[in-house]
């Protein structure tokens, strides 16, 4: 196992990361051996060896488990193979997360400015802040510092960094709040700072499940955040290239997890149109 994990990929990832990546191994392995598979790296990180495992070699696991082996492995693969030339196997039961509405959005904002500690209190805020108004992922949260905001004329940009790097305008309702916790942060990250393992896959969902609040008031996730920054841009009519450039979306496709929450939005047909005039080009 250890030949398929390089050494400093290994000490780069978290605790939990590389947890997690060397269950996937393990699995990975075991289902390539039983079907013959050759056991060096080139054979057991080929993309479709590793799509085969995450499709078919691992029955009863939820759709979330599925994308994080295939992820890890994928993490693998590239220094192998390169980049994928076609996006992985959609796997049922990827339900899209529901928008959050007009009362619940500012519910989620009383939430986080009734934190006491003040740390937490603008963790909270930037969860709210960033997800429903600039539609960052967990992991994109997580690595954001406050120099990663700034300021162009009346608009607010959040520079995204890593594998999906992008700058995405802050919706105007949250670029003051935005501005305001990129100041507090400094150089330093907005979210959480200080000494944590930030590469746990459960870094921002373990913080949002120790806020205080109330039972009945829906719980704050980020997942849910970005679905109402994306589906605020459906109903807006942004166009479809731009949405995918300012959300790291691959295929216009994709969004019709979001657009059905959304009347007038594409249907999935003429994103699938979209998808396939782009790759005619």
């Amino acid at each position: 196992m250890g030949e398929l994990v390089p050494a400093p990929a290994g000490r780069a990832a978290g605790p939990r990361q590389q947890a997690v990546t060397a269950t996937a191994v393990r699995g990975l392995s075991r289902f390539a051996g039983a079907r013959g598979v050759p056991p060096g790296r080139e054979f057991l990180l080929d993309y479709d060896v590793i799509e085969a495992f995450c499709v078919a070699g691992l029955p009863g696991r939820a759709s979330s488990t599925r994308g994080t082996y295939r992820s890890a492995l994928y993490r693998l693969a590239t220094p192998v193979h390169g980049e994928p030339g076609q996006r992985g196997t959609p796997f049922a039961g990827a339900k899209p997360p529901p928008p959050y509405s007009p009362a619940e959005r500012a519910g989620l904002a009383a939430i986080a400015a009734a934190q006491r500690d003040p740390a937490k209190r603008r963790s909270a805020l930037a969860m709210v802040v960033f997800g429903i108004g600039a539609g960052l992922r967990p992991g994109e949260l997580t690595a954001l510092r406050g120099s990663d905001v700034a300021c162009r004329g009346r608009r607010v940009v959040t520079r995204v960094t890593g594998n999906r790097q992008r700058l995405v305008p802050v919706a105007s309702r949250y670029a003051g709040r935005a501005a305001e916790l990129a100041r507090c942060a400094g150089d330093g990250f907005v979210f959480r700072p200080g000494r944590a393992d930030r590469g746990y896959k459960n870094f921002v969902t373990s913080f949002a499940r120790t806020l205080a609040a109330d039972p009945a008031a829906p719980p704050l996730t980020l997942s849910r955040c970005r679905s109402s920054f994306i589906c605020g841009h459906l109903a807006a009519g942004t166009p479809v290239g731009e949405l995918l450039a300012i959300t790291g979306i691959c295929q216009a496709e994709s969004l019709a997890r979001y657009a059905r929450h959304v009347e007038g939005a594409p249907p999935k047909a003429v994103l699938r149109a979209w998808d396939k005039t782009r790759q005619a080009r």
